[in-house]
């Protein structure tokens, strides 16, 4: 999936659920530093390829976001292997290390706590819709929210979201 091989990511568009699922092993990683962080890069157009996961390294564990459509994310766990060639028609792409700004503040810093965060929406068909993964570190925020079919990345302060627009969901 996505050109890499042996990626197989599990979409959700539950915030709640996304938590649920990864709770136990995001609590793992509290307490530990971000030794990397890698991104898909577009090797012709020097620039971040976003379609693909944003990959953070804690030691022997990395954990891999993405996001897709609307409000679709998937969080998987060491099964890109960032050694093996990405294969994706039309595209020259490989892996970057620290490749954005918001990536190389947070590395070396201990991860604090892990929330999901949706967006409260007026529309009665989908009411919360998925929006980010949120990492905070001692001195750092990292938040890999959906860009509309890609991922985005910010590193802004962490900041109080207005209550009925948005909810913090903790997962660690």
């Amino acid at each position: 999936m996505l050109g890499i091989e042996g990626y197989e990511p599990q979409w959700t568009h539950s915030a709640r659920s996304l938590a649920a699922a990864h709770r136990a092993r995001f609590g793992r990683l509290v307490g530990r530093p971000l030794e990397g962080a890698w991104l898909m890069w577009d090797v012709d157009q020097r620039t971040w390829f976003a379609g693909g996961p944003v990959i953070l390294g804690f030691g022997d564990v990395n954990v891999e976001v993405t996001h897709r459509k609307f409000d679709e994310c998937a969080i998987t766990w060491n099964q890109v292997d960032m050694s093996m060639p990405l294969d994706w028609p039309g595209l020259a792409l490989d892996w970057r290390a620290d490749a954005h700004e918001a990536l190389h503040a947070a590395r070396g810093r201990r991860l604090r706590a892990v929330n999901v965060i949706e967006r409260i929406m007026p529309s009665p068909w989908r009411p919360r819709v998925l929006h980010a993964v949120e990492f905070l570190f001692d001195g750092a925020r990292l938040a890999i929210h959906n860009a509309l079919d890609e991922n985005g990345l910010t590193g802004a302060p962490e900041v109080t979201l207005p209550i009925g627009f948005w909810c913090r969901i903790s997962v660690a």
